[in-house]
């Protein structure tokens, strides 16, 4: 059984969903305070769904809060359509931004293929050694000589190392990486791209999935 976190102050919302994916032997625990659901052992759940409009504490700072403390994937689910709460909350931590209303399906297809990449994540840090990239405070070290990098060229890489082996999406890359320019994003991921790998002094440690994204290996 699936066991996910949900922190949702709607109930009716969270009951239906809820009732949804127990076909899926998906069980959901919901609560509507945020400090409660952030007391509820978020450790010991497969996957977190987060509103945003949420009483007393806003749903970026519960994401934050999660991202820091544990390593648990997180769902925002919420009706506010701002760009910018998705671009931050991209930017903080969060794998997936599903705006409301949506049909329970296309959710219960995002839990599994979220849980199906940080499946293949852990299976990825077991077969590759970490000693090659390690993070200190804002600096990456590549075999343990310091990297001088640009603010985005350092999101980028660190996005690509916390997934090493598993294939980022252009989009998962622009949207997590906040110190991209919004404008012409696609032609500066390249760009960035191709500074990293130089800087590395190796073209092959980030590969191009045509059609799809980078990929560290």
């Amino acid at each position: 059984m699936i066991n996910i976190l949900m922190i949702e102050d709607d109930t009716e919302f969270a009951e239906l969903l809820s009732e949804y994916l127990a076909q899926y032997d998906i069980k959901i625990t919901n609560f509507e305070d945020p400090y409660l659901g952030l007391s509820a052992g978020v450790k010991k759940y497969d996957l977190l769904i987060l509103d945003l409009t949420l009483p007393g504490m806003d749903g970026l700072e519960v994401c934050q809060e999660v991202v820091e403390k544990y390593d648990i994937p997180i769902i925002i689910s919420s009706a506010r359509s701002d760009i910018n709460d998705k671009v931050e909350g991209f930017a903080i931590g969060a794998d997936d931004y599903l705006p409301k209303p949506y049909d329970p399906k296309e959710m219960y297809a995002r839990i599994t293929s979220l849980l199906r990449r940080y499946s293949k994540s852990e299976k990825a840090d077991l077969d590759i050694p970490k000693s090659e990239f390690e993070l200190k405070g804002d600096t990456l070290y590549f075999k343990r000589e310091a990297l001088s990098l640009t603010p985005a060229e350092f999101e980028v890489l660190n996005l690509l190392v916390k997934h090493q082996g598993v294939t980022q999406s252009r989009e998962q890359i622009i949207n997590t990486t906040g110190s991209m320019s919004i404008d012409s994003q696609g032609k500066s991921l390249d760009v960035i791209i191709s500074k990293i790998r130089t800087k590395l002094g190796d073209n092959k440690r980030i590969q191009a999935v045509r059609g799809v994204g980078y990929k560290l290996v």
